[in-house]
C-alpha cells in the first residue's frame, strides 16, 4: 500500500529557541508523525526547514560540555570535539543537523529522512 500524498514543507523559526526543542519538532515532522498518511515503513514527501539556526538559544555550559566522539577505525582513533569548536568549524547548522540525526529511528530510512532535512542560517 503506497500512499499518494502532496509534497508538504514545514518551516520551523528557531530564534530565541532552544537546541532540543527545534531538532525534536523537526524530527518528529521528518518522520511524517504530522500527517495523516502517517506510515511506520514509508519516507513521506515531508521537507522541514530550520530558519533562523544561529540565533539558537545554546548556553554556554552546554556548548563547551557537550563532547562529539567518532572512531576513525584505527588504533588509538578516538576523536573528540565539543560543541563549542563544532561550532566553530562546521557553522551551527551541523550541530542541528547532528542532533535531529540522533533523534531519528536507526534504519534504512535514516538517510532519506536526513535529505529532507534543510538548515538556513
Amino acid at each position: 500500500m503506497t500512499t499518494t500524498m502532496k509534497p508538504v514543507t514545514y518551516t520551523i523559526d528557531a530564534a530565541g529557541r532552544s537546541l532540543g526543542r527545534v531538532c525534536s519538532e523537526a524530527a518528529h515532522a521528518l518522520l511524517g508523525k504530522r500527517s495523516a498518511h502517517f506510515v511506520k515503513n514509508e519516507v513521506l514527501p515531508v521537507t522541514v526547514v530550520v530558519k533562523n539556526a544561529k540565533k539558537l538559544m545554546v548556553s554556554d555550559r552546554r556548548s563547551k560540555g557537550k563532547i562529539y566522539t567518532r572512531y576513525t577505525g584505527f588504533p588509538g582513533g578516538l576523536r573528540e570535539m565539543s560543541m563549542h569548536e563544532m561550532i566553530q568549524k562546521k557553522g551551527i547548522a551541523a550541530v542541528v543537523e547532528k542532533t535531529v540525526d540522533g533523534m531519528l529511528p536507526r534504519n534504512k530510512l535514516r538517510n532519506e529522512r536526513m535529505k529532507r532535512l534543510v538548515v538556513e542560517d
